[in-house]
């Protein structure tokens, strides 16, 4: 188990390493954003993550192409489940799921026609020096509610139980997903 967890790790730092290098803007979003907020305040909470997300501008696909390339990821375009759009997502090698990748979200786009939110800007970082660019906790919260699968909800859970978020956030959401916010708030446990 630990195995696959390091691979993890290793995607992440060979991934956001080569954009540093090449100077392309980015932030660590999705599960891996989760476990770095949440190991600030409790890492017993922190959860694993079998991939790696990675918000960027659209316009740098073909220079974060080259870049990731040249450190082995392979670059495949997929079709999203139900014909919602494509997902542009980095293989860890020949023979690498898409499990195994390292997924792109465009700053500033909707996910799907659906999404009640936009994704936020690569600016939207914490400032805080890490290891990494990781988007700051509000522009996470905001895309955990926008996307609100079942593994967001838990996310999002995790952070009310260590009261990392509360009942203060509904004003510091968008008015779209309060709601959202407000059913987590009032059945904490699911």
């Amino acid at each position: 188990m630990s195995e696959g967890i390091e691979k993890v790790k290793d995607r992440l730092r060979r991934a956001t390493a080569a954009l540093e290098s090449a100077q392309i803007p980015y932030a660590v979003i999705g599960g891996n954003a989760v476990a770095a907020w949440v190991s600030k305040v409790d890492d017993s909470v922190v959860r694993n993550t079998r991939d790696v997300d990675l918000l960027v501008r659209r316009e740098d696909l073909p220079r974060l192409t080259v870049a990731l390339e040249g450190v082995g990821f392979i670059h495949r375009s997929a079709s999203i489940l139900g014909g919602r759009g494509r997902i542009e997502m980095f293989l860890d090698g020949p023979g690498a799921k898409a499990r195994d990748a390292v997924h792109l979200i465009f700053a500033d786009e909707r996910v799907d026609p659906e999404s009640p939110e936009p994704s936020p800007g690569v600016e939207d970082i914490d400032p805080t020096p890490g290891d990494f660019r990781l988007i700051d906790l509000e522009a996470l919260v905001t895309m955990k509610l926008t996307s609100y699968r079942d593994k967001d909800r838990v996310h999002l859970r995790d952070m009310l139980e260590i009261g990392q978020i509360d009942e203060t956030w509904l004003d510091r959401v968008p008015p779209t997903l309060r709601s959202r916010l407000q059913a987590l708030l009032d059945d904490p446990h699911g």
